[in-house]
């Protein structure tokens, strides 16, 4: 309890900056935005905001993360506030369980007439990536020997969890459009993505054992004979070599949006939902070719007025045609329009409390909902202000899985049938619940403190309980949705 509360004093303290530098705006657009807002209890922003701040925060799967980055809002005359005319965002950070990004992310809604254009570009560097396999519970997590591995008065047992662990190198870059068909409600969409991944160590192993061993006690240093979940599904041809170390996605979407949301930033009442198909042939430059479809239905309910108390709810579909897609493009989200895709069915941005990428197949079906109290709202410093507490549940799926079918060498045969007893005869439902803490300015600043905990913890079932973590803190920007 004393570290939250001193990561919450940290967060709120680098915040002050932000709030400071927010005062660059323009004094006559100031002086204009007052008087449109004098009958209102809320400030109107207008100009040019910035926002540099320290990257300071954690999440359960990377761990701490430290960097820097830079958010400019610009809302020009205010009145498209508390939406803003266009958005940059800019951050380079390290985390301390061995990741690093850099994101680049431009979102424009006058430049083009009519038009809203969004671009992305992000490098992502994970030397110990989540994996656990496919299928969700079908794939067995020995919570057991990772425990084990973990004690450090234990020396039977070495380090387990890089048996879960794939090195990954990932680049994106996109661009998306979005066009009004009907009353700036109803409208097109259409991008183009790239994205590169480079999957394991030197096309020769998942991990680098040199560098997951340094400084270890030689009883805790993972074997260099011990293969890992990924080792283990190449052997039995899970995972073919053609698409083992990763490749090239070149992609264009399609797809549909309906917005009524009063707000981007912190929407307390409207729909927000879309579909698009991902199309990925091999004559656009794609390494394995595939083609998917997303679908995701978001609704916000007011319970008390003037975002008092909301309930928000996501459903999102993520579905193949077909019957196979490479498996590094499975943990993801697929998006259009301002926002980029985010890995990890498990994990802050998707399913919060459980493992990130626990679950993985062809189709997967997913849910978020959330009560979002804002207990307190005031002025400081010529910023809107407020403090709000949430309660949620969420909860995922594998409703098409890959296909598991031992197609290996025959003297591997006996690990497989040995690993596949262990696991369930098809995906279930992982459920988390869990609760949050967060500091909101102007509607689009926000700074989040959350705890999700999955429910299998306590489930008495021995297939599934354990499987999908302890539960994971986190603290991140922004909403989930």
């Amino acid at each position: 309890m004393k570290r939250l509360l001193h990561l919450i004093m940290i967060m709120t303290l680098l915040a002050i900056p932000q709030l400071l530098l927010a005062q660059s705006e323009n004094t006559e657009d100031v002086k204009q935005a007052d008087e449109r807002a004098k009958s209102k209890s809320e400030i109107i922003k207008t100009g040019l905001n910035f926002g540099p701040l320290p990257a300071v925060a954690f999440d359960a799967d990377k761990g701490f993360q430290l960097g820097a980055l830079l958010n400019i809002y610009n809302y020009g005359d205010g009145s498209t506030y508390p939406n803003p005319m266009s958005h940059w965002y800019m951050e380079a950070s390290w985390f301390t369980k061995g990741s690093m990004q850099i994101i680049f992310w431009y979102d424009n809604k006058t430049l083009i007439p009519g038009v809203r254009w969004s671009s992305a570009v992000t490098f992502t560097n994970d030397k110990a990536m989540d994996f656990y396999g496919f299928n969700g519970y079908m794939s067995h997590y020995d919570a057991e020997m990772v425990a084990l591995g973990k004690d450090k008065k234990n020396h039977d047992n070495f380090i387990y969890t890089p048996k879960y662990r794939l090195q990954r190198l990932q680049v994106l870059a996109k661009t998306d459009f979005v066009g009004n068909i009907w009353d700036n409600k109803f409208f097109w969409e259409a991008g183009y993505h790239f994205s590169y991944f480079k999957q394991g160590y030197n096309e020769q192993q998942a991990i680098n054992l040199d560098k997951i061993n340094k400084g270890k006690k030689d009883y805790k240093k993972f074997p260099e004979g011990e293969p890992t979940i990924f080792d283990m599904y190449r052997q039995w041809g899970l995972i073919s070599e053609e698409e083992a170390w990763g490749g090239v996605n070149s992609t264009v979407r399609l797809g549909l949006l309906f917005d009524t949301r009063d707000k981007e930033g912190a929407p307390s009442r409207g729909i927000w939902a879309e579909g698009h198909v991902i199309v990925a042939p091999k004559w656009l430059g794609t390494t394995n070719p595939y083609y998917k479809y997303s679908l995701t239905f978001r609704h916000y309910v007011p319970i008390v007025k003037n975002d008092i108390l909301t309930f928000a709810y996501r459903l999102n579909y993520e579905g193949t045609f077909g019957k196979d897609a490479p498996y590094y493009i499975l943990p993801y989200i697929t998006t259009v329009g301002q926002a980029y895709d985010r890995d990890g069915m498990g994990g802050y941005r998707t399913i919060r409390g459980i493992m990130r990428n626990r679950v993985q197949g062809l189709d997967m079906a997913s849910y978020n909902m959330e009560f979002r109290w804002r207990f307190v709202s005031f002025p400081l410093w010529k910023q809107n202000i407020a403090f709000g507490l949430s309660l949620f549940s969420d909860g995922t799926m594998v409703t098409k899985g890959r296909d598991m079918t031992f197609r290996g060498e025959e003297k591997y045969r006996a690990d497989y049938d040995a690993y596949m007893a262990e696991g369930t005869d098809a995906d279930r439902p992982h459920i988390t619940i869990g609760a949050g803490l967060r500091f909101i300015m102007n509607q689009n600043f926000i700074v989040a403190f959350e705890y999700g905990m999955p429910v299998s913890k306590f489930s008495s079932n021995p297939l599934i309980k354990n499987q999908d973590g302890k539960g994971a803190f986190y603290i991140n920007t922004g909403y989930l949705f």
